[in-house]
């Protein structure tokens, strides 16, 4: 089944005076309607290149995007134009005229652009404008500058601005970057309410595995320019498969990060060390205390937490296992068959 976006075989190189840069390479992605996608990656991995493709900001080198079914690259300037109205986004900095109050930004596309065939008159634009201030939970800001404004209330009249034109589809560049944690949930809270609401796709680029986790139900990891790992949140939270992929869920980025203490990692250094996840069933038993008690050897727990995925609380661990091999291995089926996720991590944790 054909989806709200599909993504073939897009390659994007840049060509400079002195070399060509490939910062996309041969990505297949598809992103249905309603989904809320996350796309992830390191700085410098290729991924807000990758949203500008999604609305031909950038015209890729290589390979198609589709919105609906229609090839953009197939389409004339005129009719690419009025594909974009459909395709609304939001940035890490807001973006807002900062001599032009929050109901006047809101308005200013919905004048500029119009809205449908014609022009929106101001009268029809300033209505909009208010049914959305309202939706964004900022009324009471109609008149407030943007220099009177917190990093949130800005994102939201951000996000006010961009639901104008009624979209289909909302694109979110790194747009909790430069918010503050509890900020940031807000703002995630606001954007799952639109979704459902609304039944807006949305795509979020973020480095924030915290933000995927929230959010997102399925996610694609990019990693030097090439899409390395994609799937549902959970099964990937539960079951990374690729250096990157671990490296985001272990490590993490801004204020989620952690680091582990200098005899923690001595203590990683030629041990058997590996990550579990807690599915919902086995949280209510204490499968750690019984494998202690079972195989008459103690475990170190390196790092205990729990995170929020897709609305469900699972509980992850990294465990440094005794020396024996054997132990090891039926230490490990033993986890295994008691419903939990069991990798080994060899140090990927670790700063």
């Amino acid at each position: 089944m054909a989806g709200m976006i599909e993504v073939r075989n897009l390659s994007k190189t840049f060509v400079t005076k002195d070399a060509n840069v490939e910062a996309l390479q041969n990505i297949n992605l598809s992103i249905q309607t309603g989904d809320i996608y996350g796309i992830i990656g390191m700085s410098g991995a290729g991924k807000s290149t990758l949203v500008r493709c999604l609305n031909f900001l950038e015209r890729p080198t290589e390979g198609t995007v589709e919105i609906e079914g229609r090839d953009l690259s197939a389409l004339s300037e005129r009719e690419l134009r009025a594909q974009r109205a459909e395709i609304a986004m939001i940035f890490q900095h807001f973006n807002l005229l900062m001599q032009k109050n929050v109901i006047d930004n809101i308005c200013f596309p919905l004048l500029y652009a119009g809205v449908g065939k014609g022009m929106m008159s101001k009268k029809d634009a300033r209505k909009r404008a208010e049914e959305l201030l309202e939706i964004v939970g900022l009324t009471e800001k109609a008149k407030a500058y943007p220099s009177q404004l917190s990093g949130g209330q800005k994102q939201r009249v951000a996000i006010a601005r961009a639901l104008a034109a009624n979209p289909k589809i909302l694109l979110c560049d790194e747009a909790t970057s430069a918010l503050d944690p509890q900020t940031t949930q807000s703002i995630l809270h606001l954007l799952k309410q639109i979704n459902k609401d609304y039944g807006i796709t949305i795509v979020i680029i973020t480095h924030e595995m915290s933000v995927v986790r929230e959010i997102c139900s399925h996610v694609a990891i990019i990693g030097d320019g090439h899409l390395v790992e994609q799937g549902r949140v959970a099964d990937i939270f539960s079951h990374p498969k690729t250096k990157e992929a671990k490296e985001l869920i272990v490590r993490g980025r801004g204020e989620e990060r952690r680091t582990l203490e200098s005899h923690q990692k001595d203590l990683m250094k030629g041990k058997c060390c590996i990550r579990i996840v807690f599915s919902v069933n086995s949280s209510f038993e204490p499968v750690i205390a019984n494998m202690v008690l079972r195989f008459g050897q103690p475990i170190n727990i390196l790092r205990a937490d729990t995170k929020n995925v897709e609305g469900i609380a699972r509980g992850e661990m990294i465990l440094s296992l005794p020396d024996d091999v054997q132990m090891q291995e039926d230490m490990k089926a033993y986890l295994t068959e008691r419903g939990l996720a069991v990798e080994e991590v060899d140090g990927y944790g670790v700063d």
